[in-house]
């Protein structure tokens, strides 16, 4: 099968990965913190190994302040309701990912209120928008890096100078604090924490880093103010019924997914030796042949930014006619390109609704396309072939 849904989850995998994963789980799978003997400590230090591979990828201040979970969803759960309390306000955008959207919609009954700022249709959030829905009681701004539906690229450097400014004019206790959704774009866009002056940075291991189902990571900058969501176990202070709040223990609550950390520092490694900027210009070679034949093809309406460069390696379309009406659904296009023409995509609304409403795609959905580092030019043109088949079909 042509393996075009890489924006669900990256397929396949490095061969490296799942080795050092078979190592692990038949040579020293100790519980990591837990004990003292060899075979605790060994699964430790790779877990550790793979904090030091995220931190520096990343660039964060200390690999204590990488935080492991199940998905980006349990990253940004943490850092949403870790950080905000009655009577604070959150900002986010149009085009974010439920996972941001339902955990703030979560918060409405303790006192916590948010603004959804509005996208243009390509999908770009502008910053003065966001600037103009800064309250006193502003406490985070979240946005996604690219999205997951159109694959725009937000301007978070933009973002992270505004919070910047803003900081300037506000007391300490009044700081607001940028947390980033880097679900479709870490390992395929190059993140800096430092340089853009992000606060939290949430991602799953499972996309562009290439890692296993089952991982995600919150890396949190120094100074932020973040609790615990779930308690247990640490494997450190026993005795005390509190949870503790230091990093990274106290935010990891009972026994981590070993074996996929651990699979996940390989596959960080082999991303940067490959280089996230070579990787980057590599899936925007794939995708542009892709975008421009399908925005010239009669039938077929192509969502999201027009220029290339402005989004990752998606493309969100529907099969039309020529008043732009839907032709053929796009749970009918995705099942068409996987029965007749052995071809992976994703159709509906992607978790996201109102970024489908941003674009125009409320009622109908839509199909998305999205290559990896391990697709071809030769998949990319069998894609092309088979939607104008299907498109000139209906």
């Amino acid at each position: 099968m042509i393996y075009l849904d890489n924006g669900a989850t990256s397929f396949p995998k490095p061969a490296g990965m799942i080795e050092a994963m078979r190592v692990c789980m038949t040579s020293y799978c100790g519980n990591p913190g837990r004990s003292g003997h060899m075979m605790s400590i060994r699964t430790g230090e790779e877990v550790y190994r793979t904090r030091l591979a995220v931190a520096d990828m990343f660039n964060l201040s200390s690999p204590e302040r990488v935080v492991f979970g199940l998905n980006a969803t349990s990253a940004l759960n943490q850092a949403i309701k870790g950080l905000l309390n009655e009577g604070d306000h959150a900002i986010t955008t149009a085009m974010e990912h439920n996972s941001v959207f339902r955990p703030l919609k979560a918060l409405e009954p303790a006192g916590v209120k948010h603004t959804i700022v509005s996208c243009d249709p390509e999908g770009f959030v502008h910053v003065e928008d966001v600037e103009a829905a800064v309250r006193d009681e502003t406490r985070l701004i979240v946005c996604t890096h690219a999205s997951n539906v159109t694959g725009t690229i937000q301007p978070i450097e933009e973002i992270g100078r505004l919070v910047c400014r803003l900081n300037e004019k506000r007391s300490k206790s009044k700081r607001i604090y940028f947390l980033v959704d880097a679900s479709q774009s870490a390992g395929s866009i190059p993140i800096d924490i430092r340089d853009m002056k992000i606060d939290m940075l949430a991602m799953p291991g499972h996309k562009g880093l290439l890692g296993p189902l089952g991982t995600g990571v919150l890396c949190v900058a120094e100074g932020v103010p973040l609790y615990p969501i779930a308690e247990g176990g640490t494997g450190t202070e026993s005795r005390d019924r509190n949870q503790p709040i230091e990093f990274p223990e106290g935010f990891e609550a009972g026994t981590v997914n070993a074996p996929g950390i651990i699979g996940l520092g390989y596959s960080v490694n082999w991303v940067k030796n490959i280089g996230v900027s070579a990787i980057k210009e590599y899936e925007e070679s794939l995708i542009k042949p892709l975008h421009d034949a399908l925005r010239n093809m009669k039938c077929i309406t192509v969502y999201g930014p027009e220029d290339v460069c402005e989004k990752t390696a998606v493309v969100c379309f529907n099969v039309t006619d020529d008043h732009g009406n839907i032709k053929l659904s796009c749970e009918k296009t995705a099942a068409m390109l996987a029965e007749e023409y052995n071809i992976a995509v994703r159709g509906g609304f992607h978790c996201a609704g109102l970024a489908h409403k941003t674009i125009g795609t409320w009622d109908c959905g839509a199909v998305r396309m999205s290559a990896g580092p391990f697709n071809t030019a030769k998949h990319i043109k069998a894609a092309i072939n088979a939607v104008y088949r299907i498109s000139r079909s209906v």
